[in-house]
C-alpha cells in the first residue's frame, strides 16, 4: 500500500495534534491570509475559520481527505495537492500551518523541500507554524525504532500495523529543518497519537 492509498482510506481516523491559538493568534490578523498543508478533512481550518479568520486555504494530497472535508466544512476552501512543489507564487501568504505533515515524510531531502517551499510562498515576515511528533522512550516505540531504523535509513521511523510509515523527530533535526525561520517559539508537548497512544511533541512559530 502507498501512502496515498492509506490515507484515501483513513478519513475516519480522528487527528489530534493541536492549534495552540492562543500563542498564534499573537503574530496573526484576522485578514491574514493563512494556507494549511496538509490539511487533512480541514479540522485546523475550521478553528481557526471559528476564531475569525476568514481568508484560508487548505491542500492536502488525500483526495478522500479533501471530500471528507467539503462534506463537513463546504464554506472552507480546500484542494487536492497534486505536484511535490506548492502551486502558489511566490511570496503569497501570511501564514503556513504545518500539523502532523512531517511525521508523514520519512525522508531528510523531502522534509527540507517541503520548508524551502513553504519558505518560498510565504511573505516577508511571514509566520509558520509547525507542530509534530517527537522521539519517544517508551519500550513500545523503542522496539519499533529499532526494527525500522536499517530499513529507512533513519531513527524514529516506523510502520504502524495498519500500513503507516510514521516518523517521529529528534529535536535537533527540527530545530536545523526550521533554521531558515526566526524562531518566536518552540515547547514541547505530549500528544493523543489517532492510533490511541501518546506521544512526545513540539509545537514551533517563526518567522520568515
Amino acid at each position: 500500500m502507498n501512502q496515498k492509498e492509506y490515507w484515501d482510506k483513513s478519513t475516519c481516523k480522528t487527528f489530534t495534534a493541536m492549534l495552540h491559538l492562543d500563542e498564534l493568534s499573537l503574530y496573526l490578523k484576522n485578514d491574514d491570509s493563512i494556507l494549511d498543508v496538509g490539511c487533512g478533512y480541514g479540522r485546523t481550518l475550521y478553528e481557526l475559520y471559528s476564531n475569525g479568520y476568514k481568508n484560508l486555504k487548505g491542500v492536502d494530497f488525500s483526495s478522500k481527505m479533501i471530500e471528507k472535508g467539503k462534506q463537513l466544512y463546504p464554506f472552507l476552501d480546500l484542494t487536492v495537492k497534486r505536484d511535490k512543489t506548492l502551486e502558489f507564487d511566490d511570496c503569497s501568504y501570511d501564514a503556513v500551518i504545518l500539523s502532523a505533515v512531517l511525521t508523514c515524510i520519512a525522508d531528510d531531502n523531502e522534509q527540507k523541500y517541503l520548508l524551502d517551499d513553504i519558505f518560498r510562498i510565504l511573505k516577508p515576515d511571514g509566520i509558520i507554524y509547525v507542530t509534530d511528533f517527537l522521539i519517544n522512550c517508551d519500550r513500545r516505540n523503542l522496539i519499533r525504532y529499532d526494527l525500522y531504523a536499517s530499513k529507512y535509513s533513519k531513527y524514529g521511523v516506523f510502520e504502524t500495523p495498519d500500513g503507516a510509515v510514521l516518523r517521529h523527530h529528534d529535536i535537533v533535526w527540527i530545530k536545523e529543518l526550521l533554521s531558515s525561520f526566526k524562531m518566536l517559539t518552540l515547547k514541547n508537548v505530549v500528544y493523543d497519537t489517532m492510533n490511541g497512544h501518546t506521544s512526545n511533541a513540539f509545537y514551533f512559530i517563526g518567522k520568515k
